[in-house]
Order: structure tokens, then sequence, then C-alpha cells
């Protein structure tokens, strides 16, 4: 058994706005796909080509697309009640970029997509996520780690624009 320590830089940034308005501004900064429907056009293309341009059509201003979401909040108000703190998971990327970073260091199938928090705390909307290029330093791959801080840009001007 192999181990490797990851050490991991999270980014958390708080905002005045509300939780609403930060997530929808988050949401119109990145393709909202059919995910069942994307993957089967994906599986489907004839090349790479196709799936390339089948990709970039989803994609949103940033670049980026959603993956997924979870709505952690909601299910701990099924417990807690209505006045629990509003939580959302976002799964955020590129398949063009995962696929570039994985085809240097496979483990970075790990961690992408990105999960970017949105959560209400003390009174404020918090956003937060863990930065890819801190991800994958540790497997010594300047190309991977290059790859890795442009995508880490673009989810920080996605979120710098959101709040």
């Amino acid at each position: 058994m192999r181990i490797t320590h990851v050490a991991v830089e999270r980014v958390s940034l708080t905002s005045d706005k509300p939780f609403e308005s930060v997530l929808a501004a988050i949401r119109g900064g990145i393709g909202q796909p059919d995910m069942k429907k994307l993957w089967e056009q994906i599986w489907s293309a004839g090349s790479f080509q196709t799936a390339e341009a089948i990709v970039s059509a989803v994609l949103g201003p940033t670049g980026l697309m959603q993956f997924g979401e979870f709505n952690d909040g909601e299910f701990i108000r099924k417990d807690r009640g209505i006045g629990t703190p509003q939580a959302m998971r976002l799964l955020i990327g590129n398949p063009l970029i995962m696929k570039q970073m994985t085809e240097l260091v496979p483990d970075a199938a790990s961690y992408a997509p990105v999960t970017v928090l949105v959560d209400e705390r003390e009174g404020k909307v918090q956003v937060s996520y863990d930065r890819m290029a801190s991800l994958l330093s540790v497997y010594g791959n300047p190309g991977a780690t290059k790859i890795a801080e442009a995508l880490d840009a673009k989810i920080e001007t996605l979120v710098g624009n959101a709040l």
C-alpha cells in the first residue's frame, strides 16, 4: 500500500450578499448541461474532436460547467428545521482540463471536478474550495501543476465575480 500525503490550500471568501445571489452568480458563470445527455453524447462521439466540440458548446463564460450539486443545507434542515443555515456544494470543472491533468498525473482524476461550497456562517455567505494546484503539487509534475493553476484561476475568477 502506498500512502501519499497531500497538503491542501483551502480558499475561503466571505460575502455580505444573500446566499441566493451568490449561488445564482456562480451558476451564471458556468454551463449547466444535462449531464446524463452530455455523457451520452460524449461517449457516442466518433472522435475526440467531436467530443471536444460537444464539451466546448456547454461551457459557461468562465470555461467551466457544473457536473452536479449537493444541497447539504436542505438535508440538514430536515433534522434541524427551517432556520438552519443554507449550504450548497457544487462540482465545477471542465472535462477537457480534467483530461489534460489526468494524462500527466492519473491521481488528478480523484480531485477533479473542483468542489465549491457555498454556505451561510454567522450571518454571512462563505464560498470555499481547494486549490487544484496544491492537490497536484505533491506529484512533482510541472505540466500538471501549470494546468491546475490555470483551472484555479478560472475558479477564482468565478467566485470573485459572484461575491
